[in-house]
């Protein structure tokens, strides 16, 4: 699950990233609204959004306006200092999903943000299933011909996007930015060594390499394998 974290208070937003790190979460941050609403605007692919309302060069609630006039449905969980009650009618009336008041503990936050997944989930699927294999989003559990199957949490992020766009081509770069974020140093052959394992994993065939493209997961075999 990719998040974009919209917050200009450093230490906060450090805080956060390291507590959703093992949630499975990759964290992207960005410290100004006008920046948030142009990663939005261009469609990065993001499964929720953590907001503040006090951002510099454009305010949290005039971000929260302009994505759902946009008709992007992403989930928005704000985080605000503001408690006046009104203020948190207007955001909501505005397109939020959930609010949380600062200060609020870790725990709350976690839990606020597994349950708007859990409602963006229910709206559009349940699991994922595509070649004999199935992957249940809510419990991030995976098996293979009815087997269980352990995946490393790149592992997972990775088949999660192929199976939820399978016949969708993928450019190594798309991949690096959806399994590792903006933010992280990574080697170059990181998606290879990831593909390779899931290959392993399930069988030879379960992605195909486009030479000087990318990657696919096909909809059914193209080989006359699993």
């Amino acid at each position: 699950m990719r998040i974009l974290l919209v917050e200009d208070d450093p230490s906060l937003a450090s805080g956060i990233r390291l507590a959703l790190k093992p949630e499975n979460f990759t964290v992207d941050h960005l410290s100004d609204g006008f920046s948030a609403l142009a990663a939005l605007k261009e469609g990065e692919p993001f499964d929720a959004v953590i907001l503040d309302l006090g951002l510099p060069r454009m305010d949290g609630m005039q971000v929260l306006e302009a994505v759902r006039r946009l008709g992007n449905r992403v989930p928005i969980l704000v985080l605000t200092a503001r408690d006046a009650v009104d203020e948190r009618i207007t955001g909501l009336d505005a397109g939020a999903d959930d609010y949380l008041t600062k200060p609020f503990e870790v725990a709350e936050l976690k839990a606020r943000l597994r349950a708007l997944l859990r409602r963006s989930s229910d709206q559009v699927n349940s699991a994922l299933e595509c070649r004999g294999i199935r992957l249940d989003p809510l419990t991030m559990q995976v098996s293979y011909q009815g087997k269980p199957v352990v995946l490393s949490r790149r592992e997972l992020t990775l088949l999660q996007e192929f199976m939820s766009h399978p016949g969708r081509v993928f450019t190594r770069d798309t991949l690096t930015r959806l399994v590792y974020g903006w933010d992280e140093d990574v080697e170059s052959n990181a998606i290879e060594v990831h593909v390779h394992h899931l290959r392993r994993k399930f069988f030879p065939h379960l992605i195909r390499t486009l030479r000087g493209i990318g990657y696919v997961m096909d909809k059914t075999n193209q080989d006359k394998h699993p």
